[in-house]
Order: structure tokens, then C-alpha cells, then sequence
């Protein structure tokens, strides 16, 4: 297990002045971005920086959540709730009451599969395979394996299960079909 912890994220303001992103980890190949893990402090309503090419899941963690709008309609991004859209999307957001927290995770769905699942409390099956890797958020602590609130764990199968109570977000990334 690979441990990475909020301290450890890398930060950049937003062009627009609207909020930062934390990247948390990031894998490219062939010079091109293979997927990204991050999150972003949403401090105020605005257009969402496009990814062309590639494909994306926000899940607000903190906040009431965002209304996303784009040409085809409005998204709604609650808290704990996966929005899957294209990066290519045009997409402005508004904040629901406030600043929010939410968690990216933006891949090449080319040569990738990806999900997000909200967890809160034990682990589903998390079984090997050939080019298959999770990552765990953890959004309360886990005492073992030892993850802090905040901190993201990156693992090839499960670890030991959490204890009930616990809250996380688990991201399942693999080679495509």
C-alpha cells in the first residue's frame, strides 16, 4: 500500500481566482494524461476547466453541492453522489449554498475503465488483476490499515476492511475492455 497524505498534494490556484485544485496523484504516458486524482476548494460559481478527450466523476465531499450546467441540461453534484460527464463539456457551475469540496478523478476512457463508490463502512471485494489499481480517500480515519482523514491509499486488492462508521470514497481504475 502506498500512502499519500494531505500534506503531500500538490496545490495551484485557479486561473479564474475561483477556487485551488489539490492534485493528489497523476499518471501520464506517450506525454499524454492517463488519469489524475485531485481535489478542489469551490469558492465561487463559474466555468469548469475542460479535458479534452478524456472523461470525469466529481463527488462533492464537503458543501451543499453544485449545479452543473451545460448545452444538454443541468447536472446536480450532491454530496456523496458520483457525476460522471465529459471533459470535453461545457460546463458552468454554481454553488448550491457555498463553498464545496469535491473530489476529481479525470481519465483517458480510451485506455482506461474508472469508477467511483462511496463507502461507508466496510470495503467491497477489491480482488487483483492484471493492471487494476484502487485508491482510497479517506473522509474519516481508519485505524488499520493506518489512513489519516484526508489521505488517499493506493493498492493492487484490498486491504483489511474498515471498521463501521468509516467514510471514503473508493476509485477502481483498469485497462480498458
Amino acid at each position: 500500500m502506498r500512502l499519500i497524505t494531505a500534506d503531500q498534494f500538490v496545490t495551484q490556484p485557479w486561473k479564474n481566482g475561483g477556487g485551488v485544485t489539490h492534485e493528489i496523484a497523476r499518471e501520464d504516458r506517450d506525454g499524454q494524461l492517463l488519469w489524475r486524482l485531485s481535489i478542489a476548494e469551490v469558492a465561487s460559481d463559474g466555468p469548469f476547466s475542460a479535458f479534452p478527450g478524456l472523461t470525469r466523476i466529481l463527488t462533492v465531499i464537503a458543501g451543499a453541492g453544485l449545479h452543473l450546467h451545460t448545452p444538454e441540461g443541468c447536472l446536480e453534484a450532491l454530496p456523496y453522489t458520483p457525476v460522471r460527464f465529459s471533459g470535453d463539456t461545457a460546463i458552468d457551475s454554481r454553488l448550491i449554498d457555498g463553498p464545496v469540496r469535491d473530489f476529481n478523478l479525470i481519465w483517458d476512457a480510451a485506455r482506461l475503465s474508472a469508477t467511483v463508490q462511496p463507502l461507508d463502512s466496510a470495503l467491497p471485494d477489491c480482488p487483483p488483476a492484471p493492471g487494476r489499481r484502487y485508491a482510497l480517500l479517506a473522509l474519516t480515519t481508519l485505524a488499520r490499515p493506518a489512513i489519516p482523514a484526508g489521505a488517499v491509499a493506493f493498492f493492487d486488492q484490498a486491504p483489511s476492511q474498515p471498521a463501521a462508521g468509516f467514510q471514503g470514497l473508493l476509485v477502481t481504475i483498469e485497462p480498458a475492455a
